[in-house]
């Protein structure tokens, strides 16, 4: 028992929403799978919750009527590919909730029936029942839909039992069927009927009854080794009464002549569509469309899927003809190896035609074929080569739809086409189709597929296609998406895995109407180019099929492998225009700014004086020879409005003893400039006195030579300048256009002249401690420049500038 329970542990459970529709939407189902686990009893430890148990595929042979009343709740129960032999209905009494039991490929024999007013899916087929298993109970089950039976002996008693049910789907699956009572089956009332027949089964009476039983009727293995009737005595089962309006044949085995028979019995009844698949035939012919009767049917479809042929005795073009003179509605012969296909010379009513997967050539179309009322041909998966030969066979055709998929299909530019007017829907896909297809299309065509061909390019001059909707070019050559210029109507376009590196502006600008666009699995070079594009998903709303998994960058290697999602491309390095105006701003914001600086703080002048001490430095050589130029103790810098103090109080007091004085009035040179010959006095004087006073505020050129002898290079030391406040000047009375001064005046110390006299030669002494100048070398220096260049006149008349005394 511990092995067995270790067992059950390993049955999966899963929780499911979705339940049967008598459900209430807040409840939830509980599946337990133990399929497939070779049990031999019903595990005892299920979960009560359980509405779904699946134990198919197992070991079992008995239910014991404790299995399942622990499960109260079970809805579905599923018992198929089991070893069960007896059943008795009445252990699942206490499952009220019980919905779908699957009973079916077990080997039951004997069913003790109890009535389940809740089930509406029970199926007992494949079983080893001597009799169908039906009794009064079965037809007490008023809500059962889907009933699946077995038994080898069918009689009308049987099915006289449920004879008033409404059932959906009755399902007869044969292990065998050794007796069958005539009649029986009409008896039932079902929408559907399925008979799974066994091998070696005669089942033309079974086809005489099940066409008149329900509207859809399917067969399955029918085959030609049974005994079948004579054709005469076939024709006396022609049918007055029957129901069937859809009847279905699966795995056929039949020579020729019998299923020629079979056609020619369902030809006559209430059938309208026909259908056979995995269909064998072969043998002689005996019997063809000569010996056919075409008259008094209803039949509007025939299907023959997945057909092979045996030898024939006799050309098959005669058995094309008997399915091409029926003159039906709707044709389909497909996956049959069909290498040819002949029509009547008159006109037939065929609207769809369907030959699909065969090895049709383009000899199909050099006959003359009138079918003016055809609206659907399906070629795909043939041999076709010519396209202009499809176009002059349609042209004579109602197509709508077209479907030559999967051909040999090419179209030369010399080459004429002629489409109908109402051609709409056309799939070219996997042909050998280049750029000129596109000069090959009906005018009015709206859905086009060409994915899978060789195209490279969309021309631009096709003008012709303006109702096309939807255009499918993947899995082709393509480098740049397709202008919409004369695709106006264009809403669908599919163009992934072509060769497409940066989308063209002609298609965001030209294709406003596409509302779909899968250009995922394209090489996308991650550049600038490219921006436009990724910009598109953002704005489209869910446009680009496939986003963002399928849209990957190839280029640069950098990039290789991102999302595109993921890429970043700046506007302002991708967008030159706005990159140029930018640059544009920033000029004139900044040309703005030095206007302003120029007007506001004079900036013309301090320039022009800074071109004047630069081109005056450039004379200068090396700060050693600059040295030997200087021939002053002091430059004096005063406004005129203060000379009387200065040539009665200071130049007097500074003579004394033997300081050589610079002065602008005495000591300028006539033909050099202002600026020039302040910069002369500046680096000749070993330093530089500044009498401040609101006169000096005021004066320009009191200004600029602050400026320059501030930004000497040749006097480094901070104590070359010395200023003189003559009189008090408040700050905010300096103009703001000369920040310099206030700038030195703040944090630069200054000799203030005493309004008390007695205190005067303490402000002589500290000016002249200030100077400290190498009298000796100066006057060396001086009286050398004398004995090398100046004559007498120039000494005379520098006394009156330059003034000396002697110790």
């Amino acid at each position: 028992m511990k092995r067995i329970r270790s067992i059950y542990i390993f049955c999966s459970i899963a929780m499911s929403v979705q339940g049967w529709a008598s459900k209430l939407p807040e409840e939830r189902e509980l599946t337990t799978n133990c399929s497939n686990m070779s049990l031999r009893k019903i595990p005892a430890d299920l979960t009560p919750t359980t509405t779904t148990l699946d134990l198919s595929y197992n070991l079992l042979s008995q239910l014991q009527s404790s299995d399942f009343r622990s499960v109260s709740k079970l809805k579905v129960l599923i018992l198929c590919h089991n070893r069960i032999q007896e059943l008795n209905i009445k252990i699942f009494e206490f499952n009220r909730e019980l919905r779908y039991l699957d009973l079916s490929y077990n080997r039951l024999k004997i069913v003790t029936w109890y009535s389940l007013a809740g089930l509406r899916h029970l199926d007992l087929s494949f079983n080893d029942f001597d009799t169908v298993p039906i009794c009064e109970e079965t037809g007490n089950m008023s809500h059962l839909e889907i009933l699946g039976l077995s038994g080898a002996k069918i009689q009308k008693s049987n099915f006289q039992k449920i004879a008033h049910l409404h059932l959906k789907t009755v399902f007869l699956g044969l292990r065998s069927l050794s007796h069958y009572e005539e009649g029986s089956l009409p008896i039932l009332n079902t929408t559907k009927l399925h008979i799974v027949l066994p091998m070696n089964t005669n089942f033309w009476v079974l086809l005489h009854d099940g066409i008149k039983t329900s509207k859809i009727l399917e067969m399955t293995n029918i085959d030609g080794k049974s005994q079948f009737a004579s054709y005469g005595t076939q024709k006396n089962l022609t049918l007055e009464n029957s129901k069937t309006s859809i009847l279905l044949l699966n795995k056929v085995d039949l020579l020729w002549d019998d299923l020629l028979l079979i056609f020619q019995f369902v030809w006559h009844t209430s059938v309208e569509c026909f259908q056979i698949q995995h269909l064998t035939f072969g043998g002689k012919v005996y019997l063809d469309h000569y010996s056919f009767d075409y008259s008094n049917t209803v039949m509007r479809t025939i299907k023959l899927e997945h057909v092979q042929f045996r030898i024939f005795y006799i050309p098959q073009e005669r058995v094309y003809l008997l399915f091409t003179k029926m003159d039906i509605e709707n044709l389909t012969i497909s996956d049959a190896q069909m290498p040819y296909m002949l029509f009547p010379i008159y006109p037939t009513r065929f609207q769809y035609l369907n030959f699909a997967n065969n090895i049709l050539t383009d000899d199909l179309f050099k006959q003359p074929i009138q079918l003016p009322h055809l609206k659907t041909l399906i070629l795909k998966g043939n041999k076709l080569e010519t396209f202009s030969l499809v176009s002059f066979f349609a042209n004579n055709t109602s197509l709508k739809h077209l479907d030559l998929s999967q051909n040999l299909l090419q179209h030369e530019n010399g080459e004429n086409c002629f489409w109908p007017e109402t051609l709409i829907t056309m799939n070219l896909s996997s042909n050998k189709f280049a750029d000129s297809v596109f000069r090959c299309l009906p005018r009015n065509i709206q859905i086009l597929d060409l994915n899978n061909n060789k195209i490279q390019t969309v021309p631009k001059d096709i003008i012709h296609l303006k109702s096309l909707q939807e255009l499918n070019l993947a899995f082709n050559f393509l480098t740049d998406l397709p202008g919409c210029s004369h695709f106006r109507k264009l809403s669908i376009l599919n163009i992934e895995m072509n060769l497409i590196l940066s989308p063209s502006l002609d298609f965001f600008q030209s294709c406003q109407e596409v509302k779909i666009l899968n250009a995922g699995r394209n090489p996308f070079w991650c550049t600038c180019e490219l921006r436009d594009f990724i910009q598109l998903e953002k704005y489209s709303e869910g446009m680009m099929i496939g986003w963002s998994d399928s849209y990957i960058c190839e280029y640069p290697l950098t990039l290789k492998g991102t999302l595109l999602k993921d890429v970043h491309l700046p506007e302002l390095s991708c967008n030159t225009a706005l990159l140029i105006v930018t640059i544009a701003v920033i000029m004139l914001v900044l040309g703005m700014a030095v206007a302003f600086c120029c007007f506001y703080f004079d900036l013309p002048w301090y320039l022009r004086m800074l071109g004047q001490w630069t081109l005056q430095r450039i004379r200068k050589t090396t700060q050693e020879q600059l040295k030997t130029n200087v021939q002053f103790h002091v430059f004096i810098a005063y406004s005129e409005h203060d000379s009387t103090w200065v040539k009665h109080e200071l130049i007097p007091n500074l003579e004394k003893k033997d300081k050589l004085i610079c002065l602008h009035e005495g000591n300028f040179d006539p033909g050099k400039s202002i600026i020039e010959n302040i910069m002369n006095c500046i680096e000749k004087s070993y330093k530089s006195i500044f009498v401040l006073s609101p006169n000096f505020v005021q004066s320009e050129w009191c200004h600029y030579e602050l400026y320059f002898a501030h930004h000497s290079l040749f006097h480094e030391n901070s104590d070359y300048i010395i200023f003189i406040l003559l009189e008090p000047i408040p700050l905010y009375c300096i103009p703001t256009k000369y920040p310099k001064l206030k700038a030195l005046m703040e944090k630069k110390a200054y000799l203030e002249w005493p309004k008390d006299r007695r205190i005067c030669g303490l402000f002589w002494a500290n000016l002249r401690a200030a100077i400290n100048a190498n009298f000796l070398e100066t006057r060396e220096m001086y009286e050398l420049q004398t004995f090398v260049g100046l004559n007498e006149e120039s000494q005379g008349s520098a006394i009156s500038l330059i003034r000396t005394d002697c110790l």
